[in-house]
C-alpha cells in the first residue's frame, strides 16, 4: 500500500523528531499525545529546530513552512483513525507499549501499518498484543531524529514483506539508511552501546575515575564526540537502566547487570538533561559533574 498519512504517538523527544522528519520528507503528520501542552511545545520546538537545519544550510527556508503545514496534532489515538502507517514513540515500558497497540489496533483500518521506535523490547512481543502482527514493524529511530542517519529496521517474526518493504521505503524517503537488525533484545546499537555506558558507570561507582575524567578519556582515547557519561544524561538515565534491564533479563547474562549507582541515580529522579540532573548538574550555565 502506499503510505502518505502517518501518525506518531507520543510527543517527547522522539516522537518530535519523526514528526519533524516525516514532515520535510513530504508525509501528512498526526502527533498525537494525552498533553495538550505537551504537544504545543512540540510543535514549537519542529519550528525552532527546522529554523537552525536553515541557518546551517540543510535545508531552505521555503522548506519550512510547507513542513509546518503537513502537521497537525491530536489528543488520543482516535485521531489517527485514518492513517496509513502509525509509529508508536512513547516511553521504553512494554506493558505500556502494548496497551497503546491493543487501543490503537482497534481503531485503525485493517490494512494500516504499526511501527514501534522501541529500543529494546521484543518486536515479536509487541506485535502479538497489536492483534496485526503481520503488519506491525520496528523502526528504530536515533536521537536527536533530524540529525542522526540510522534507523534500524526490525521485523517481529509474523511481519510479512509488504510491510518490511514499506518500512524500507520509508527509511528511504526521509533520506537516512536502514540497518537490518535481527528481533533480539536492544537490537544493534544498543546491545553495543548500552552496555559500554553501563560499563562508563561501573567505571564510576568502583572509584577508578571521577565523571570528568571519564568522559575525557573516552572523547580524547577513543576518540568519541561525546564521552559515556554525557551521552547518558543526554539519552536519559531511565532510559539507559531500562535497556540493561532488557538485555540481563532477555539475555540471563550476568554481564548486563545494571549498575546499582545508575540504578540509584533513576530512584533519585537524577534523569540526565531532561530533569537537570544526572551525572552532570545542567541547572547553572555550564554543567558541572555530580560525582
Amino acid at each position: 500500500m502506499s503510505i502518505e498519512r502517518i501518525g506518531v504517538v507520543g510527543a517527547g523527544q522522539m516522537g518530535t523528531g519523526i514528526a519533524h522528519v516525516l514532515a520535510l520528507a513530504g508525509y501528512d503528520v498526526v502527533l498525537e499525545d494525552l498533553n495538550q501542552e505537551a504537544l504545543d511545545k512540540s510543535v514549537a520546538l519542529i519550528r525552532k529546530n527546522m529554523g537552525r537545519q536553515a541557518g546551517r544550510a540543510l535545508i531552505q527556508d521555503a522548506e519550512i513552512e510547507p513542513a509546518m503545514a503537513r502537521i497537525a496534532t491530536t489528543i488520543g489515538l482516535g485521531g489517527l483513525a485514518d492513517r496509513d502507517m502509525v509509529i508508536e514513540s512513547a516511553f521504553e515500558d512494554e506493558a505500556m507499549k502494548k496497551a497503546i497497540f491493543q487501543e490503537l489496533a482497534a481503531k485503525l483500518k485493517p490494512e494500516a501499518i504499526i511501527a514501534t521506535n522501541t529500543s529494546s523490547i521484543s518486536i515479536t512481543r509487541l506485535a502479538a498484543a497489536s492483534g496485526r502482527a503481520e503488519r506491525f514493524v520496528g523502526l528504530h529511530f536515533m536521537n536527536p531524529v533530524p540529525v542522526m542517519q540510522l534507523v534500524e529496521v526490525i521485523r517481529g517474526i509474523a511481519t510479512d514483506d509488504a510491510t518490511y518493504q514499506s518500512a524500507l521505503e520509508l527509511v528511504k524517503r526521509i533520506g537516512k539508511t536502514a540497518a537490518y537488525a535481527e528481533d533480539f533484545p536492544a537490537f544493534i546499537v544498543n546491545r553495543i552501546l548500552l552496555p559500554m555506558i553501563n560499563e562508563a558507570v561501573y567505571t564510576l561507582y568502583e572509584g577508578v575515575g571521577n565523571v570528568e575524567a571519564i568522559d575525557t578519556a573516552m572523547r580524547l582515547g577513543a576518540n568519541h564526540p561525546m564521552g559515556p557519561l554525557q551521552l547518558a544524561d543526554f539519552i536519559g538515565l531511565d532510559t539507559c537502566l531500562s535497556v540493561m534491564q532488557v538485555l540481563y533479563e532477555g539475555l540471563a547474562d550476568s554481564k548486563y547487570r545494571p549498575c546499582p549507582l545508575l540504578v540509584k541515580y533513576v530512584e533519585a529522579g537524577w534523569l540526565g538533561r531532561k530533569t537537570g540532573r544526572g551525572f552532570y548538574d545542567y541547572r547553572s550555565d555550564h554543567p558541572v559533574p555530580t560525582r
